[in-house]
C-alpha cells in the first residue's frame, strides 16, 4: 500500500489528507497529522473523500482520459494527451493570429494549487499575451479583495490559523464555521475549552440573523436583521470611540483619515444603530467593550458580508474596527477573511485574477508590469498586456 499526501477539495479550511492506494486506485483517506491546518482532523466529508474515487463512480462520471467530438452533437471519442495538447494549442494559436491575444479569455478555479495558478498566469500574460484571466474567486471572494486593499493597501489577510487559539475575543460575522468550515469550528471550540479550563476569558461573538450553530457556542449573538452589517459597526465604533476604547498611538503611527471615519459614524449612534439592525442596544455596548478591551480580538467573515450588493462596505466597517482599536498585526488579532474554495488565497496571491498581478501587485501600475517581465525573464513590460482584463462577470 502507497500513501500520498494531497489537499482536501471542498472547503475553505484546506486540510491535509493522506491517500492510500496501490497506485491505480485509491482505497482509503485520513488526516494528515502533520498538517498545520487540521492535525489529522477530517470531518465527515473529507473522510469519506475516497469514496468519489471507487471503480463505479470513475466509470461513470469521472474523466480518465482526453475526449473530443469531431463535430458538435457527435458522442466523443478518447485521444491521447499530445494529441489534446497539439490541437488546444494550435486552435489557441489560430485565434490569436486571426483575432488577436485579447480574443481569448481563461477562467480558472480556487480549487487549483498555487503552482498551477502560477502556471495558468504566465500561459495568459505571458504566453498568449491576453490580460482576460480570472478565477471563481470573483464570485466569491472579490468583496473581500476590495475591501482589504481600500483598507490594507493590499488583498494579504493579516492573520493565520493559529491565531484562533492566540486570541481573547472571536467577532463571527456572515459566516457558519460549525458547517461551513467545520475543522476550523473544531480549533475554535478546543480553543475556548482550552482558556476556560486555566480560568482565562474567552469571548464569542457571532453576529448573524439566523439562529445557526455556530451561534448556539456564543456569549453573545447580535441577531441582526439581514443588510444591516454596516449600520452595526458603524454603531460598534461610536460607541468605542465614545468610550475611549480606541488605540490613539496606533491610530496615529499606522493609519490616516481617521478623522473622516469619526465625521461618518458619528450620527450612528448606538441606540440608532440598535434600532435599525433590530437588536438591544445593551448588547451592542456589550459586543463593543469585548472587541475593543480585550487583549487580542480576532474576526472571522464569510460569504455572509461578501455576497450582498454592499459587500465591499460591509469588509471595510469590519476592517475599521480593527484599525481603530489596533486589534490588528499581533498574535491572535486581525481581520481574517475565510475563503470558500481550499485555494482561493492561493490565487489570489499569484495573481490568478484579472485585477490582480503575482504578489499583489497592482496591473494599474506600470511599474509592476516592469517588474514581472524581469521575473519572468522577458525582454521588458512590452512583452506583457500591461493592463487589467475582463473580470469573470464582464
Amino acid at each position: 500500500m502507497q500513501e500520498t499526501q494531497s489537499t482536501c477539495p471542498y472547503c475553505g479550511v484546506g486540510c491535509g489528507v493522506v491517500i492510500e492506494h496501490d497506485g491505480t486506485h485509491i482505497s482509503g483517506v485520513r488526516g494528515d497529522p502533520a498538517h498545520p491546518a487540521n492535525f489529522g482532523r477530517l470531518c465527515t466529508k473529507g473522510s469519506t473523500l475516497h469514496l468519489t474515487a471507487t471503480p463505479v463512480v470513475l466509470q461513470h462520471q469521472r474523466l480518465r482520459e482526453p475526449m473530443r467530438r469531431s463535430h458538435r452533437g457527435q458522442a466523443p471519442s478518447a485521444i491521447s494527451w499530445d494529441e489534446a495538447n497539439r490541437e488546444i494549442t494550435d486552435r489557441l494559436l489560430a485565434l490569436r493570429a486571426e483575432h488577436g491575444p485579447e480574443a481569448i479569455g481563461i477562467y480558472i478555479s480556487g480549487q487549483l494549487l498555487t503552482e498551477d495558478y502560477h502556471a495558468f498566469n504566465k500561459l495568459a500574460r505571458a504566453v498568449l499575451g491576453t490580460p482576460h484571466i480570472d478565477s471563481n474567486s470573483r464570485l466569491c471572494m472579490s468583496s473581500a479583495v476590495v475591501g482589504y486593499k481600500q483598507s490594507l493597501g493590499a488583498d494579504a489577510p493579516p492573520c493565520s490559523y493559529e491565531d484562533i487559539e492566540l486570541a481573547d475575543c472571536v467577532l463571527v460575522s456572515g459566516a457558519n464555521p460549525a458547517w461551513a468550515h467545520p475543522i476550523l469550528f473544531r480549533r475554535l471550540e478546543a480553543a475556548r475549552a482550552g482558556k476556560h479550563g486555566r480560568n482565562e476569558q474567552h469571548r464569542l461573538i457571532v453576529i448573524d440573523p439566523r439562529r445557526t450553530e455556530t451561534a448556539e457556542l456564543a456569549d453573545l449573538h447580535l441577531q441582526i436583521r439581514p443588510g444591516t452589517d454596516v449600520a452595526l459597526c458603524h454603531g460598534l465604533l461610536h460607541a468605542i470611540i465614545q468610550r475611549g476604547w480606541t488605540a490613539g498611538d496606533f491610530i496615529a503611527t499606522s493609519t490616516s483619515g481617521f478623522d473622516t471615519l469619526q465625521a461618518l459614524v458619528h450620527a450612528w449612534t448606538p441606540a440608532r444603530a440598535a434600532e435599525v439592525c433590530g437588536i438591544d442596544e445593551a448588547d451592542l455596548w456589550q459586543a463593543a467593550e469585548w472587541f475593543a478591551t480585550s487583549p487580542s480580538s480576532l474576526s472571522l467573515y464569510c460569504q455572509g458580508l461578501n455576497q450582498s450588493s454592499s459587500g465591499t462596505a460591509k469588509n471595510t466597517a469590519l476592517i475599521n474596527l480593527h484599525l481603530a482599536t489596533g486589534q490588528i498585526g499581533r498574535p491572535g488579532a486581525g481581520p481574517f477573511s475565510l475563503t470558500g474554495q481550499p485555494n482561493a488565497m492561493g490565487g489570489r496571491e499569484s495573481g490568478g485574477m484579472a485585477t490582480l498581478l503575482p504578489g499583489h501587485r497592482d496591473p494599474a501600475k506600470p511599474e509592476d508590469w516592469a517588474e514581472l517581465a524581469t521575473l519572468w525573464g522577458l525582454d521588458g513590460p512590452g512583452d506583457l498586456p500591461g493592463r487589467r482584463g475582463h473580470s469573470a462577470v464582464e
